[in-house]
């Protein structure tokens, strides 16, 4: 009973869409009303409402549909196409595509398409198309590419791309990928890159990479870069910007132009660096080299030593970094101090007298005599403290000497 109540609601609907998809139009009416059908469809052509260029569908239901405009609910077992616009619900096992402006809530098994924007909600399993003037939420399990002036919230699996003037939040697995003039948020587990200028946050789990200016703060696991100006933060491993007003943090910092405010970091450089070359001897590691990075009176130093011991004993050496300052007594006779860290390998795994590793805290002042050319003279007087990784304790600790040879004189843009 209960199917034969189905077919016949069936045949009722299928009939009741031809009549109102056939319902005459007045043209002598000043305003003519627009024909609002029932479409059942099973393909292109087979179906209760014809398409035409002023009609409205008010329920759709069917396994491949095209419509003029969609005013109510759609579902496809297979897709949907609508010239016009779409107000309402549009549901589809593959696709949906709308020619015009789609406005409430629209869901696909792979595809959305709007070309010319959206409001509301649109979700599809691989890949949402949206074009100009969009506001809401777009989701997709993929990629989504969005066009010019768009607002709201963009997530996709792996890729999102987006045009200029766009505001809101950006959340993908792989890839942010806007043009100019981007403000709001943008979240990727690898990269977000910004063409022209943006505002806001770029967070990346790799790079961060603003082609021209930027206001905000740049947050990456590697390397932060910025090619104009940038007001705001970078935090990341590696940091780069032509002119900044703000503040770096990471291992190394390096800015182009000019830079108003604050770089922490074990290396900053910029054009007027001076890198140049320490080769040393003392009595903690007894041959050394080291990089340092010099500007102006700040300075950092990182390098090698070996052995840490003596050289009748087992094969030591330490990893070092020291960063100080430095004061001119004459014209070539310079005074400077540093703290330094050192991490040193004693390779005795076996040995209970001495572990396989240790880290020493030092501090030292030292004198530097510049010679003629791109050679130097230093002499260096410190403490040192050798203590435990595993516990606190000291191994040992004392008086720290150490002389040696600057080499290369250069600055940084000289050298590359």
């Amino acid at each position: 009973m209960r199917k034969q109540n189905s077919i016949i609601l069936l045949i009722f609907l299928f009939m009741a869409g031809t009549l109102f998809a056939q319902s005459p139009i007045h043209q002598s009416a000043p305003n003519p009303l627009k024909p609002i059908g029932i479409n059942l469809s099973l393909w292109k052509g087979i179906s209760t409402q014809t398409t035409d260029s002023i009609g409205t569908t008010a329920f759709n239901l069917g396994f491949f549909s095209l419509q003029n405009n969609l005013t109510g609910l759609g579902i496809n077992i297979l897709g949907s196409n609508t010239s016009q616009d779409v107000r309402g619900i549009q549901l589809a096992g593959f696709s949906n595509n709308v020619g015009r402006r789609m406005q409430g809530i629209q869901l696909a098994g792979i595809t959305n398409i709007n070309k010319h924007g959206y409001q509301g909600l649109s979700v599809a399993g691989m890949v949402s198309i949206n074009g100009n003037e969009g506001i809401g939420i777009l989701a997709s399990g993929l990629a989504s590419i969005i066009g010019d002036n768009n607002r709201g919230i963009t997530v996709s699996g792996l890729m999102n791309f987006i045009g200029d003037n766009n505001s809101g939040l950006q959340l993908t697995g792989i890839a942010n990928i806007t043009g100019n003039n981007y403000r709001g948020l943008t979240l990727s587990g690898l990269m977000n890159v910004a063409g022209g200028s943006s505002t806001g946050v770029q967070a990346g789990g790799l790079l961060n990479i603003t082609g021209e200016d930027m206001r905000g703060l740049q947050l990456s696991g590697i390397g932060n870069v910025v090619g104009g100006k940038l007001r705001g933060v970078q935090i990341g491993l590696l940091n780069m910007v032509s002119y900044a007003k703000g503040v770096q943090i990471g291992l190394f910092n390096y800015y182009k132009e000019k830079f108003d405010g604050l770089q922490l970091g074990l290396f900053n450089a910029n054009p007027h660096t001076r890198i140049q070359l320490l080769v040393s001897s003392g009595n903690t590691t007894k041959l050394n080299l080291g990089a340092r990075f010099k500007n102006n009176s700040i300075y950092t130093i990182l390098g090698v030593g070996a052995p840490y011991f003596d050289f009748n004993e087992k094969l030591s050496g330490a990893v070092f970094y020291r960063a100080g300052a430095e004061l001119p007594l004459c014209k070539r006779l310079f005074v400077s101090g540093d703290l330094g860290y050192s991490h040193i390998e004693t390779f005795r795994k076996d040995d209970a007298n001495c572990p396989a590793r240790l880290y020493s805290l030092q501090t030292r002042i030292n004198l530097e005599y510049k010679l003629a050319g791109n050679t130097g003279l230093f002499v260096s007087g410190g403490y040192g403290w050798d203590r435990y990784y595993d516990h606190n304790a000291t191994y040992d600790k004392g008086i720290i000497i150490e002389g040696g040879i600057v080499l290369f004189r250069y600055t940084a843009h000289r050298i590359q």
